[in-house]
């Protein structure tokens, strides 16, 4: 990731990544923008290009015509508590509503259309284009959004081409880990940009077609100016394995396995989701499906056409319940070890029909994502001593990512062949590990645009370049049914809580003594346990009397603000010099 400071901004409070300028020039050759005056395209990542799997989004403008590819959320960090998930910063687009054609959406997954209830109504709500799956799954997400307004939707076909002002654009199927993924051919007046979305190289897909390589090559005899491609996966030595091959090893798991099956995986996963299925009605097996987005996900892939299996094959869980376990199998969410998904409440005991049984085998159908190795791990502790047997794609190929690996990438990077390449989707150590592939196959560097979240890339006269212009790409959070509407202060605060707890100190003052009218009152949550810290809080209201009369002397007139800020600042110190920690305190003066 590129080398970056934290910061506030002051208009909305929000936490951001800014980077270093002089840094940030040298380490992504940034150059001056082109003139003002004169007209460009300008391609502007605000998600996406300093992150793996959140809040992905691009802006492409030409003169008085405006794209936006993705709108997607990112979860938050450990040090965001409380926040829902992150959404990109629309800000770039206030007051050039008007010159926003379209967004289109290149696949289902969260990351790319989880900020559409937010972001649409920011910048005008302009008419959105995606394929028919990825619309009818976003069409269900702002149907839960009731703030949110109608979509000016239109579903399209691969191969379907639109005009959009200046722009003409093309989906093209490519394959991903959710049927109906697309590629965009965006035909520009500086040339054509090639933009992958997700992808992945299998020529043996399950339950769809694989990619049209030949549309690809003669895409790349016509000349293609810059491809934006997929790193996500570019660290991955090798070639994907095909779904053939995981679907080959799940056969195999449900052939043997003696009592009940449990699948986890993502709920996007629909291929995978109807692999299951399909294997255990060769089987014989009955099909549980649990978790809710996982339930609607596959509704709306059958009745759209994208998953065909007998309906008698998927059963409720009561029904599942008068079975023999070797009769059933579960397919569910939780495989990140999520707290409240059907796999931890399984494991936990906590769900209302199925607990883990010895002899039962558990897969997890999908890789970890970074940052949930703990939970993950703890969720395979509890599988483990309940005597399930679990296998992961670790042990067998009962997995296989959505996106292409180097040799992969390497292989579509020659039948493209652009004439410059713009990694996108990844951490800044990804898109040098793309740019050194990139050369290694004869590109210039120089042909290779390196950029971060807000940094505006242009094309003019055959050029193209990054630039040292940003545009706001901070966080925008939502907590709620607010968005960005959380200052930088919540955030601290509620780190500070998190860390060290609070204390609530309660004073009575007798304005007629200038004295106390009794001790301190002391409230401590997630700071020291009341019972057994006596000496330690005994210490503290001896310091908040000295504070109040030190700060209140006989015959002066109560100044409140003034006497809480002493309370809060020498209490501070003291309980620190006392105990090394620095819990907040909130004190209360009260007039008797």
């Amino acid at each position: 990731m590129a080398n970056t400071h934290k910061n506030t901004d002051v208009r909305r409070g929000a936490t951001f990544v800014r980077d270093l300028s002089d840094q940030s020039t040298r380490y992504l050759r940034a150059k001056d923008p082109f003139p003002e005056d004169t007209k460009k395209l300008r391609v502007i990542p605000v998600g996406g290009a300093e992150e793996l799997g959140g809040r992905n989004m691009t802006i492409l403008e030409y003169g008085d015509d405006i794209i936006v590819i993705d709108m997607g959320l990112q979860f938050p960090e450990e040090d965001q508590p409380g926040i829902d998930y992150l959404i990109p910063n629309p800000h770039y687009l206030k007051g050039k509503e008007h010159k926003v054609r379209a967004a289109l959406i290149t696949h289902g997954h969260m990351d790319h259309i989880g900020g559409v209830p937010h972001v649409m109504s920011m910048i005008g709500n302009p008419p959105i284009y995606a394929t028919p799956l990825t619309m009818a799954i976003m069409q269900r997400r702002q149907a839960e959004h009731t703030q949110a307004p109608a979509l000016n939707a239109h579903a399209v076909k691969h191969e379907d081409t639109i005009k959009l002002g200046s722009f003409k654009v093309e989906f093209l199927h490519v394959n991903h880990s959710i049927p109906d993924s697309a590629a965009l051919i965006i035909h520009t007046p500086e040339g054509t940009i090639l933009h992958t979305g997700d992808f992945k190289l299998d020529h043996s897909p399950l339950d769809e077609k694989p990619a049209d390589m030949g549309r690809f090559a003669r895409l790349g005899n016509e000349g293609v100016k810059m491809l934006m491609a997929d790193s996500t996966s570019v660290s991955k030595p090798g070639h994907a394995i095909s779904e053939t091959t995981v679907q080959y090893n799940i056969d195999a798991i449900m052939q043997q396995a003696k009592a009940k099956v449990i699948v986890a995986t993502f709920s996007t996963m629909l291929n995978r989701v109807q692999q299951v299925i399909k294997i255990c009605e060769k089987y014989g097996r009955k099909v549980v499906i649990e978790g809710y987005s996982m339930r609607t996900n596959i509704e709306i892939a059958k009745e759209l056409g994208y998953a065909s299996f007998n309906p008698k094959t998927v059963i409720s869980a009561k029904e599942a319940l008068r079975m023999p376990a070797e009769k059933v199998a579960i397919v569910c969410t939780g495989s990140q070890g999520e707290s409240k998904a059907a796999l931890m409440r399984i494991a936990n005991k906590e769900h209302k029909n199925f607990t883990i049984e010895k002899g039962d085998t558990v897969v997890f159908s999908s890789s970890v994502i970074p940052g949930n190795e703990s939970a993950v791990q703890g969720l395979k502790d509890l599988i483990a001593k309940q005597r399930g047997r679990i296998i992961n794609y670790k042990m067998m190929d009962v997995h296989i990512g959505g996106h292409a690996p180097r040799e992969d990438l390497r292989m579509f990077l020659n039948v493209i062949r652009p004439q410059y390449l713009q990694p996108i989707y990844g951490d800044f150590y990804s898109f040098k590990l793309f740019e050194q592939m990139a050369v290694e196959n004869g590109m210039e560097k120089d042909h290779i645009i390196l950029t971060d979240n807000g940094r505006v890339v242009e094309a003019q006269d055959g050029e193209v370049r990054t630039t040292t212009e940003t545009v706001p790409s901070y966080n925008v959070m939502v907590d709620g049914l607010g968005v960005g509407d959380l200052r930088e202060v919540v955030i601290r605060d509620r780190q500070l809580l998190a860390q060290d707890g609070m204390m609530t100190v309660i004073v009575l003052v007798d304005t007629q003594a200038n004295t106390l009218s009794q001790d301190p009152e002391i409230i401590s949550k997630g700071f020291v346990h009341m019972k057994t810290s006596g000496e330690l809080i005994k210490d503290i209201r001896k310091r908040i009397k000295e504070v109040v009369e030190e700060k209140y002397p006989e015959g002066s007139e109560l100044n409140y603000e003034y006497v809480k800020n002493a309370l809060r600042e020498e209490l501070g110190l003291f309980i620190y010099q006392k105990t090394q920690r620095r819990p907040m305190i909130l004190p209360v003066v009260v007039e008797v």
